[in-house]
């Protein structure tokens, strides 16, 4: 009813003063002035709530006055101030997403998924990229002034770091990191759990000598996937791996491989601590120093991202299921931005293991009824 009478009341201020849609048009063409809501709802025979409403995404507004206000903003122009919008919702509909250059460059499809699922959320994304995670402390003082409604970080924070997050009451998700012993809400993958999988897998299948090229030491995801394989061959009875440092990128997998040759004999299996890096392993092993993989060598890396999968590697590796996770975070952080706050929570995904063709593996067990048959 409200709607009704405030519609009809300016329905009789447009016919007193009707609007004169091409003047208003032009003098926004010639920067003169700007159309605003107002203008649309005079020519709708609207309220300017209403108006607010049909380019709100999920708000309720009937389909005619959705065609009304359409109509009159085509005629007028019209496009939202999200400027203006902000001051009287007291909301940027910014979310700020942190991540590193070497996981944004090597591994796309995290942002990309992150991106999507904000904006089916009716907001945007500020992106923030670092060249190394322990620069996350120079980004912080950047997402403050942009007054963005929430943030989701690929990175880990120390303890005083997500303390000033609580102290600006701005909601935050930890993104695929684990930050033991801080209460944080974050969206992970069992990076120690994919290690320790991924030793498990080679190891059942006899490989007893291992090589790891692992990655950057300031990377958190790195470090859990070395501590999980580790740990896994240790708890087997089975020799340290010759461990050599990596960057995640296709020259360390290249450089790793030749270190861990020129330290002894060829291992049974080396485990990369991404899939550009396995890739790099891989054809240096067949192509420079003439190794059969999986025939001598097995090489398995993390991530399953699109080369992996190219005939021509088939990497033997772990998926993390991304997209389960870019929704889950926009989820968590869409509900802390709504209800302010509340109990730290933290949503744990388990890796996919995918077979491939780098490296010796025991013969999946069948079904009950194929044997049965």
């Amino acid at each position: 009813m409200a709607e009704l009478a405030a519609a009809q009341s300016l329905n009789h201020v447009a016919l007193e003063r009707p609007i004169d849609r091409q003047s208003v048009a032009r003098a926004s063409a010639r920067g003169e002035r700007r159309v605003t809501s107002y203008d649309v709802a005079m020519l709708a025979g609207v309220s300017q709530s209403a108006v607010s409403r049909c380019f709100k995404p999920g708000a309720s507004v009937s389909k005619s006055t959705y065609a009304r206000v359409m109509k009159a903003a085509a005629g007028l122009d019209y496009i939202p101030n999200a400027a203006a919008r902000s001051l009287i919702t007291r909301r940027s509909n910014m979310v700020a997403v942190v991540i590193s250059q070497l996981a944004n460059l090597y591994y796309p499809e995290a942002l990309a998924e992150l991106s999507q699922q904000i904006a089916r959320r009716g907001k945007r994304v500020l992106l923030f990229t670092m060249q190394h995670e322990s620069d996350v402390e120079s980004i912080l003082a950047d997402i403050w002034q942009y007054q963005v409604d929430g943030a989701i970080v690929a990175a880990a924070l120390t303890d005083a770091q997500v303390e000033e997050f609580e102290r600006r009451h701005l909601p935050l998700v930890i993104f695929n990191r684990n930050l033991r012993g801080q209460a944080v809400n974050s969206v992970l993958c069992d990076q120690y759990e994919a290690g320790r999988l991924l030793a498990s897998k080679l190891a059942a299948a006899g490989h007893r000598r291992f090589g790891i090229i692992a990655g950057p030491a300031d990377s958190p995801v790195a470090t859990e996937r070395r501590h999980g394989a580790c740990d896994r061959l240790q708890e087997l009875g089975l020799p340290p791996p010759v461990i050599v440092g990596g960057q995640f990128d296709y020259a360390s997998g290249v450089q790793g491989m030749r270190q861990i040759v020129a330290q002894g004999d060829v291992p049974d299996a080396i485990i990369c601590g991404n899939d550009v890096m396995a890739i790099g392993c891989l054809d240096c092993a067949r192509q420079e120093l003439g190794i059969d993989v999986p025939g001598r060598l097995s090489v398995a890396g993390f991530d399953a991202v699109e080369p992996s999968n190219w005939l021509s590697y088939n990497l033997t590796t772990l998926r993390q299921p991304i997209h389960n996770m870019a929704l889950a975070a926009a989820d968590l952080l869409s509900s802390l931005i709504e209800s302010h706050g509340g109990t730290a929570e933290k949503r744990t995904f388990a890796p996919q293991f995918i077979p491939g063709a780098t490296a010796r593996l025991l013969p999946a067990v069948a079904p009950a009824d194929t044997l049965a048959a």
